[in-house]
């Protein structure tokens, strides 16, 4: 037979092997209390874990207890022995129960025995932080000395700890992580109220109404458009204004994978279906189950996903990549495009089944340099976003401001942030110029495309322009920009005919 310090390491071993099945606390618990019975001829045993809301102790798990005596178990701080222990974060030993005052038999399991019952409570502490108790009961064994079964307690209690703060920290984050997708889900909301619901574009203004009908619906949605309009907002809004709201929103870019790896990723695979498939995975498919999958750059699919994904969608069914069970889900699907997929159904390159499949109910957003009035409403707000980045405030001047309207933007809206974020690191001032601006847009196009913005001419621009021309105003307003008029009205107003060369006879028309 082994002796008591074999079998005690054996505990300490299988305990410390649970480690990995803490998050599902309850049940490793009753697997510690159970080994600590079998191994160490513990009768009864139960761990109380303190509950912050409550306010009180409370078992957790126990062996050797009837679910009717185990929720008898709850116990204020410093009730009975269990709160005493708790209180004091000092253990308690006790030889004999039925001379015990301080024993309370709240769960009334030892009302009947007429056996001499040892009890023993230690504390569950994480450093100086109240966690719980453990106690065991036992058998009163005269070769075993109990302040020796105290110690190993205590032990067993500190392991015990730790599996409860993992799982406290668990849930903690969890929590944050709900609160923090909380925010965000608003934060969205707030960015869709901008980039749509308080756009002056008419063309927006449809896309909006044409979301706001298809949103309630099952129905599959094809995003048009190019790269940048904003067609992952779109879909998230879509989502967001259908009762999937509560539902994961699951994005899959098809144009970031090769075959292989895309075909996995959206359907998943078993374990040993190719090399380094060490563990099962669940595709984006199934973890989008009841919610909503965006499909973004869709017509980069290849010919045979086309055929997989054709297949799901007709029956809302796949299987995982080397496994045989048939998987069911129901998802919304959404797909987007900045490419013709008609022309490339002409070409061969696309499905036409797939095509008319996914083209339920087409929505095309209009490229930024078609909707030139939202820019400054965009601009506002994506400052308003950055200025939480970078800790500081900008301001475009109203140059600066109408260089962006007459911009093209070939990158629409995340050009116009990209442009944005790189002025919050090169702008020195607070006020951004219309120069610094044209900088960074030079990057973009060569200067001959940009197009030309009016401006007021200094004085000496003029007379430096006039002199290059011999005093000629129409050649000299061409060069500035201004017509005759405009110029022969800034001469005047700024006086500066006194510059004009003195000269014989009657003057040209075409000079002052």
């Amino acid at each position: 037979m082994k002796n008591l310090d074999a079998l005690k390491l054996e505990v300490l071993y299988a305990t410390h092997e649970l480690i990995g099945q803490a998050l599902d606390l309850e049940d490793t618990l009753r697997r510690i209390l159970r080994i600590l019975a079998e191994k160490l001829h513990m009768k009864r045993a139960s761990v109380v874990l303190f509950d912050e809301t409550q306010g009180t102790l409370r078992i957790r798990a126990s062996y050797g207890l009837r679910p009717e005596e185990e929720a008898q178990g709850i116990y204020t701080p410093e009730e009975g022995v269990t709160g005493r222990v708790f209180s004091s974060g000092e253990p308690c030993l006790v030889s004999d129960v039925s001379q015990e005052p301080l024993f309370l038999n709240r769960t009334g399991a030892r009302r009947f025995t007429k056996e001499v019952i040892a009890f023993i409570a230690v504390p569950i502490k994480l450093g100086q932080e109240g966690l719980g108790v453990l106690w065991v009961d036992r058998l009163f064994a005269r070769h075993v000395a109990l302040e020796e079964d105290v110690r190993f307690l205590e032990v067993v209690a500190s392991l015990i700890a730790q599996f409860v703060k993992l799982k406290q920290q668990v849930e903690a984050r969890e929590a944050r992580l709900r609160e923090e997708n909380l925010l965000l889900k608003h934060e969205l909301r707030g960015r869709f109220s901008e980039f749509m619901y308080a756009s002056q574009s008419p063309r927006m203004k449809e896309v909006l109404t044409l979301v706001q009908q298809v949103a309630p619906t099952r129905a599959t949605v094809l995003l048009l458009g190019e790269s940048g309009t904003g067609k992952t907002l779109t879909a998230r809004l879509i989502h967001e204004l259908s009762p999937r709201r509560n539902q994961p929103f699951v994005k899959v870019n098809c144009a970031a994978l090769p075959e292989n790896l895309l075909e996995a990723e959206l359907f998943g695979y078993e374990k040993g279906a190719f090399t380094g498939a060490t563990s099962t995975k669940p595709g984006r498919l199934e973890m989008a189950d009841g919610g909503t999958v965006f499909l973004d750059e869709i017509g980069e699919l290849s010919p045979s996903l086309q055929g997989k994904l054709l297949r799901f969608i007709q029956e809302r069914e796949f299987e995982r990549l080397g496994g045989h069970k048939t998987i069911r889900v129901e998802v919304r699907l959404v797909a987007a495009t900045n490419q013709n997929l008609e022309r490339l159904v002409k070409e061969g390159r696309f499905r036409e089944d797939l095509y008319y499949r996914l083209n339920v109910f087409p929505i095309w957003l209009p490229p930024l340099r078609e909707r030139k009035e939202d820019i400054p409403g965009l601009t506002r707000f994506l400052l308003a976003k950055m200025e939480k980045v970078y800790n500081r405030k900008l301001l475009l001047s109203p140059k600066a401001l109408q260089l962006l309207m007459r911009y093209p933007f070939p990158g629409n809206v995340r050009e116009l942030e990209n442009l944005l974020e790189r002025l919050f690191i090169v702008a020195r001032e607070k006020v951004v110029s219309e120069n610094l601006v044209r900088q960074l847009i030079k990057h973009q196009l060569h200067e001959e495309t940009l197009p030309a913005i009016p401006r007021e001419p200094s004085a000496e621009e003029i007379l430096e322009a006039l002199r290059r021309h011999q005093f000629v105003i129409a050649r000299a307003a061409q060069e500035l920009g201004l017509s005759f008029r405009q110029l022969r009205y800034r001469i005047k107003k700024l006086a500066l005919e006194r510059h004009f060369p003195i000269r014989r006879g009657r003057p040209s028309g075409r000079r002052l």
